[in-house]
């Protein structure tokens, strides 16, 4: 049986960071459907290749 990989998880914060954003932009598009995103109790989580694919969605646009 193959291994799960846990894939780790990003705060706004760091996806702030990563797309030159404020973080309230960023939970804002979580909380719009722009960017796929996970409310865990008061904090939001992101996956790296989440950000990545809506960082390549805006470079297309």
């Amino acid at each position: 049986m193959p291994a799960v990989k846990k894939e780790t998880l990003l705060r706004s914060k760091d996806v702030a960071h990563i797309l030159d954003l404020p973080p309230d932009d960023v939970i804002y598009l979580a909380r719009k459907g722009k960017i796929r995103g996970v409310k865990e109790g008061k904090y939001w989580k992101f996956r790296l290749r989440d950000v990545k694919y809506y960082q390549k969605k805006l470079q297309a646009d």
